[in-house]
């Protein structure tokens, strides 16, 4: 079996990208006659060219644009392991979680975390995108789905029903909010921040579960991040769909009302998940610890569907 010397590939993958030896070289702080060398070392190795000079410009042949894509896809995995290996022996943790969960309900709550382990130097990734712990330096997430995430370590944080939010001056004026019938007078704001699945809540689903008619799901605002329709529901333009974890600070301060008691409750919840290689790590174990402390009284008092 032919080996390939680790320091080419990281050549050629530069090279590859700038299509110029000139940059791969300045990039990686070595001669472009040091780059060129280890081009003819690689295509020696695989018994064929990897570029065509055309004109002063690089091309690559097709052998190098079949290989490119997976010799990427190997140097992030060691780029990975090596930032994991970096990352057990530092205090610095860095946490995934959607914008709008983060936003309105963890961010608010870090100071006590930080209180408790003022030795945590603690870093908040706020996106919708699933990461991949295996190429992206993220050490926990906080997910909102069905729970099924092969390979990593799972705990529930807590459970995440469904109900319409809306400003307290709804309940009033000439179409007052009443019964669920009403919201064909209002209007209905949704998020665009849907995973790929028919589980993700939105107003179709709950107009069924209220058993309301005549109201056309579809119509209303659109909006992502989530938190802009629920800013949206504040300022009394329609009715939001949101979980109360995510508002009940709003309901609490009186920005927001719950009009309805009807939710709707799917299997989707919030949950942790970490690497199991990692996810006993000193600042992992302390964050779930304290996030899991945080929640125990949402999670004991969760609703239960009829």
């Amino acid at each position: 079996m032919n080996s390939f010397p680790l320091n080419a590939l990281r050549v050629f993958e530069a090279a590859a990208r700038h299509l110029s030896f000139a940059k791969a070289a300045e990039e990686l702080h070595v001669t472009p006659a040091a780059v060129s060398q280890q081009i003819k070392t690689l295509e020696a190795r695989l018994g064929q060219p990897l570029f065509r000079r055309l004109n002063r410009r690089l091309m690559l042949t097709d052998a190098a644009q079949l290989c490119l894509p997976g010799l990427r896809e190997g140097l992030d995995r060691i780029q990975a392991a090596m930032r994991l290996v970096t990352r057990s022996h530092m205090n610095t943790l860095t946490v995934s979680s959607a914008p709008t969960f983060a936003a309105r309900w963890l961010v608010p709550r870090l100071e006590r975390f930080a209180a408790r382990h003022p030795e945590i130097e603690l870093r908040i990734d706020a996106t919708d995108h699933v990461v991949d712990f295996a190429v992206e330096p993220i050490d926990i997430a906080i997910r909102y789905g069905a729970g099924h995430y092969p390979g990593l370590r799972v705990d529930k944080v807590m459970s995440a029903p469904e109900y319409p939010v809306c400003s307290p001056k709804l309940l009033e004026g000439p179409h007052p909010l009443r019964k669920p019938e009403d919201l064909k007078y209002h209007t209905l704001l949704h998020s665009d921040v849907q995973p790929d699945s028919d589980l993700y809540p939105n107003w179709r689903m709950w107009l069924l579960a209220a058993g309301v008619k005549g109201v056309d799901p579809t119509r209303g605002p659109r909006f992502s991040p989530e938190t802009m329709a629920i800013d949206a529901a504040i300022k009394g333009q329609g009715v939001a769909l949101s979980s109360l974890v995510i508002v009940q600070d709003e309901i609490a301060a009186g920005h927001l009302v719950k009009p309805f008691d009807v939710m709707l409750k799917l299997q989707f919840a919030y949950y942790l998940v970490a690497p199991r290689a990692t996810a006993d790590r000193p600042a992992v174990k302390a964050f779930r610890e304290w996030l899991l402390e945080e929640t125990r009284v949402i999670r004991e008092a969760e609703p239960k569907a009829a």
